[in-house]
């Protein structure tokens, strides 16, 4: 049995385990603060801006009946598809998305590699020394380099 423990111990170390744990937890917070920013920022202005049509209000009876509500159906017991809900948690989707995109572009943007160093010198065919890259004439063995 304390092999296994090892081999757990081992295995929960690594590092992209604890990186993606890290991932997770940082995520579960983030979709907490774009599920407020969808709810109580957006929506509201989306709302007034079509007519006070309320998303989450957008629902379909499927027993028949007329609600005006979302709430007032679910409460009668009718079967609703409700609509609102799935535009609300796809618009809620995109933001996150376009979130994720923007602080992955960040980090690329960060992790791009420093330009290679500038080419200073080259080989002497003739004697296999380093030399500068604009010599005509070796200084070690006094060969007469083609540019």
């Amino acid at each position: 049995m304390s092999k296994i423990g090892e081999e757990f111990k081992e295995f929960i170390m690594r590092g992209n385990v604890m990186d993606m744990a890290v991932g997770v937890i940082i995520g579960g917070a983030f979709s907490n603060i774009v599920s407020s920013l969808v709810d109580d920022v957006l929506m509201p202005v989306i709302t007034l801006a079509t007519g006070k049509v309320s998303f989450t209000d957008l629902f379909v009876a499927l027993d028949g009946g007329s609600y005006k509500t979302l709430a007032e159906a679910q409460e009668a017991g009718a079967s609703v598809l409700a609509y609102g809900n799935f535009i609300q948690m796809v618009v809620q989707f995109l933001i996150i998305a376009f979130c994720i995109f923007m602080v992955v572009k960040g980090i690329n943007k960060l992790r791009k590699p420093a330009p290679a160093p500038e080419v200073t010198t080259k080989i002497c065919p003739y004697c296999k020394s380093e030399i500068h890259k604009d010599a005509v004439k070796c200084p070690h063995c006094a060969s007469a380099l083609d540019k």
